[in-house]
């Protein structure tokens, strides 16, 4: 009995002990999860990288720019050193520091020693920094990866109770250092670009860095210009002849017509134009794309000056090619498509390019209205950086069409008066030199005769004023 007293006393003891170790396995556990974590003595606000993007708003890597820092110290806590630290690739070597410190609004003079080592720097200060101050690191002269990405200053800082972890700051998004960028970075360090750069004029209208990086920008919207103008002008031609002949039609109702359009067209400007169809067309419901707008404004400005040139072409073609037209008994179309328009074609040529010149030139109006060409990219550009010279970036990309068609002009002008001296491309064999075979021969039907007309004379009016008067001919070269 008393051996089973004990036995159960035993059992009792080592129940109340399980209970009791539990209780304080759980005590531990709640007081390990309802206690405060360690605060940090110093907490980073924010980080922030200045633009270095020449004519642009961004931080481009492996060039120079200015890291500003800040963080605040923590109530009962020193700081007496920050390291800060970025990815491999970046450098603070060569950098300079700046310490501001804040208390409130009131400025604390610190003083202290900046010590920069790759891609981390170490800024100690003399005296510590007192609990509730805002820290500023304005770190100048530093670089980014040159490969670019999003990146946070990370790094350690030192108080009483010895080496701590700075908190990551909020990403800072870099972009790639490209040729383009490496080329504006070595006409930093070129001492005739500074020369040139210091000279207010040369400064301000033909900067060499922001002319480099304007060409690139301004390239989407002079594409844009190109297609534009490129798309309207085939349409143009279509309209302006269709309308120059309803102006020479014997109907007078068509006349009318073909008057009315030329004569608004040409006597509004196009400017009105462009904000008629631009804000007139959205008002009645109808809502185009601002691109396949533009190309259906400029089609149609053009087709009226272009109806005018056809028609004095066509007018200015003597009345013998009608009537030897006829005598071969060809019809009006025919007449008009196989004789007349060819050689209207051929007088017509250098005025209808510099028709296409300026209105190459007048899309710059459709900037006006928003749509993105070469005159808005630069518009952009120059409020961007305060600098004319994406104008004179405009210019020169407008130059580069443009100049080569005057000459063009020149020549087919140059070609077609030396056409009508009679110094133009001759047959290969004279006039009189028939061949043995070509005597005999029977009269050819008048049908024949209009087939051959259509195929021969058609290509020798449209590529004659291209050809060169001194081309061999038959074996003689023309020279004069």
């Amino acid at each position: 009995m008393e051996y089973s007293r004990h036995t159960g006393a035993l059992g009792t003891l080592a129940r109340v002990l399980s209970v009791l170790c539990l209780a304080l396995a759980i005590g531990c556990a709640l007081s390990l999860a309802i206690a405060p974590a360690s605060a940090e003595a110093l907490t980073t606000d924010k980080a922030t990288a200045r633009p270095n993007e020449d004519g642009g708003s961004g931080v481009i890597g492996a060039m120079n720019t200015r890291l500003t820092w800040e963080g605040t110290v923590e109530d009962g806590e020193e700081v007496s050193s920050i390291t800060l630290s970025l990815p491999e690739g970046a450098t603070f070597d060569g950098s300079t520091t700046r310490i501001t410190v804040l208390e409130g609004l009131t400025r604390i003079d610190v003083s202290g020693n900046a010590q920069a080592n790759g891609a981390s720097i170490t800024v100690t200060f003399d005296e510590p920094i007192e609990a509730g101050s805002l820290i500023r690191l304005e770190i100048t002269d530093m670089q980014f990866p040159a490969a670019g990405g999003d990146y946070v200053v990370s790094g350690t800082y030192d108080t009483s109770d010895g080496e701590m972890t700075l908190a990551d700051s909020p990403a800072i998004t870099i972009i790639a250092n490209t040729p383009l960028q490496s080329i504006v970075t070595w006409l930093d360090g070129q001492a005739w670009v500074s020369a040139w750069n210091s000279n207010p004029f040369l400064g301000m209208f033909l900067k060499p860095q922001l002319l480099v990086t304007s060409f690139a920008s301004l390239l989407p919207g002079w594409l844009l210009c190109l297609g534009i103008v490129l798309i309207a002008y085939p349409f143009a031609i279509a309209l302006g002849l269709l309308f120059a002949m309803l102006k020479i039609s014997r109907h007078k109702l068509l006349r009318a017509i073909a008057v009315i359009y030329i004569n608004i067209l040409r006597g509004t400007p196009l400017f009105l134009q462009i904000y008629i169809m631009f804000f007139g067309l959205p008002m009645l419901g109808i809502n185009i794309n601002n691109n396949v707008l533009g190309v259906i404004v400029m089609a149609v400005n053009s087709s009226a000056y272009l109806a005018e040139i056809f028609r004095a072409g066509i007018q200015s073609i003597p009345v013998g090619q009608y009537e030897a037209a006829s005598s071969l008994g060809m019809n009006h179309v025919q007449t008009m498509f196989s004789i007349i328009i060819p050689q209207t074609v051929r007088r017509v040529i250098p005025t209808v390019t510099s028709d296409f010149i300026t209105s190459y030139k007048d899309t710059s109006l459709l900037s006006s209205v928003g749509v993105m060409e070469l005159m808005m990219f630069a518009k952009n550009l120059t409020t961007v950086t305060g600098n004319i010279t994406p104008y004179m970036a405009a210019a020169i990309f407008y130059l580069i069409v443009t100049l080569p068609l005057i000459k063009v002009v020149g020549v087919v002008e140059s070609n077609i008066a030396r056409s009508e001296r009679g110094g133009g491309p001759r047959p290969r064999r004279g006039a009189g030199a028939a061949e043995p075979d070509e005597v005999e021969k029977p009269a050819e039907d008048t049908h024949s005769v209009s087939s051959n007309v259509d195929q021969a004379s058609v290509l020798e009016a449209l590529s004659a004023p291209f050809r060169s008067s001194t081309e061999s001919l038959g074996g003689v070269a023309d020279v004069r």
